[in-house]
C-alpha cells in the first residue's frame, strides 16, 4: 500500500491545493498505480522552476512518473515537455568507436561516457526557445538512436522540461573508491580499472554541466541492488520474447550500472531536493523534502 493523496499533499507542502491536486489526480492514466499518479499530481501544482528532474535505478518508475508528471502539467495549463537521458545514448557506431579506442566495455550503452551531452544541452536549451525543436530518440531493441526522421518535434518554447535519466545528478566518485572491483564484470572485464576510471572521469566533467539545468530534482530511491535487479526483470518480461534479455545477459548487463547505483542510493538524497523511497513491492513508502 503506497502514501494517500492526502499525505503526499501533507508533505510537500501543498495543503491549500488539495482539491485541486485531487482533481488532477483523478484525471491521470488510471492504469497507473495511484501513488505515481498522486505524486504526479502534487508535483505539477508546485513552484519548481523550468527543468524538474527524476533521478533514480533501472526499473524503478522514472519513464511512469514522468509521463504522468507531464500529463498532470499539460492539464494544469502549462506548457511541457519530456525527454529521457536515454533518448540521448550515442549511436551504436559510435560507441563501437569508443569500445576500439577507450574500452571494450564502452560498447555497452548506459553508463556515462555513452551519452552525447553536447547534443542533449543543445536540446535543452531549444526547447526553452521560440522555435521547433527536434528531440532525439534511441530504438533500445535495435540498441541505435533513430535517424532524424524518426526523431519528435517540439515547438516550444515550454514553461517546464520533465527529464529523466537513471544516472541524472550523479557526482563522481573519489579514485579511491575505483581501486577495488564491485562484481565479476569489473574483476574480469575492467581488472585494471580503466573502464570505471573513464566513466568517473567524465562524470566529473561533461556531465555536470547537463546536471546543473535541472531546477528540481526528484530521486526515486530503491531499498537496495537486489530490488533493482528483480524490477528490471520484471520490465524485461514485459517485452516481445525476441527483444528480451534472459536471466544471464540482464545480470551481466545490470553489472555496468551496479557501481554508480549503489553510489549514488549512498550521495544523491542528501542532494536531490525531493527524495522519494520506495518499498520493495514498489510503492511510496515516504517522501522527504531536503
Amino acid at each position: 500500500m503506497g502514501m494517500r493523496l492526502e499525505e503526499l499533499i501533507d508533505e510537500l507542502g501543498a495543503g491549500s491545493d488539495r482539491h485541486y491536486a485531487m482533481s488532477l489526480a483523478g484525471q491521470l492514466d488510471p492504469g497507473a498505480p495511484a501513488d505515481w499518479r498522486n505524486l504526479a499530481a502534487v508535483l505539477a501544482i508546485r513552484e519548481h522552476g523550468p527543468m524538474i528532474g527524476i533521478s533514480g535505478g533501472q526499473g524503478v518508475g522514472k519513464s511512469t512518473l514522468a509521463r504522468l508528471l507531464v500529463a498532470a502539467i499539460r492539464l494544469a495549463g502549462r506548457s511541457v515537455a519530456g525527454c529521457s537521458l536515454d533518448d540521448f545514448y550515442l549511436s551504436r557506431h559510435a560507441r563501437e568507436q569508443l569500445a576500439r579506442t577507450v574500452h571494450p566495455l564502452l560498447a555497452t550503452r548506459g553508463v556515462p561516457g555513452t551519452h552525447d551531452v553536447e547534443l542533449a544541452l543543445s536540446t535543452l536549451t531549444g526547447l526553452t526557445r521560440e522555435q521547433t525543436t527536434m528531440v532525439p530518440v534511441f530504438d533500445k531493441g535495435r540498441d541505435d538512436r533513430l535517424t532524424r526522421s524518426g526523431w519528435k518535434a517540439v515547438e516550444g518554447p515550454v514553461s517546464q522540461v520533465v527529464f529523466e535519466g537513471w544516472c541524472l545528478g550523479a557526482s563522481p566518485q573519489p579514485q579511491a573508491r575505483l581501486k577495488e572491483p564491485l562484481n565479476q564484470l569489473e574483476a574480469v572485464d575492467d581488472a585494471h580499472g580503466k573502464w570505471r576510471g573513464y566513466v568517473n572521469q567524465i562524470l566529473a566533467s561533461d556531465y555536470q554541466e547537463l546536471w546543473n539545468r535541472v531546477d528540481f530534482m526528484v530521486y526515486l530511491q530503491v531499498p537496495n541492488f537486489a530490488t533493482v535487479a528483480r524490477w528490471r526483470m520484471l520490465q524485461e518480461q514485459q517485452l516481445a520474447p525476441k527483444r528480451r534479455m534472459d536471466a544471464v545477459a540482464l545480470e551481466r548487463f545490470l553489472a555496468h550500472y551496479e557501481r554508480l547505483t549503489l553510489w549514488m542510493l549512498e550521495t544523491l538524497p542528501g542532494r536531490a531536493d525531493l527524495v522519494v523511497r520506495l518499498d520493495t513491492d514498489h510503492n511510496l513508502a515516504r517522501v522527504t523534502v531536503v
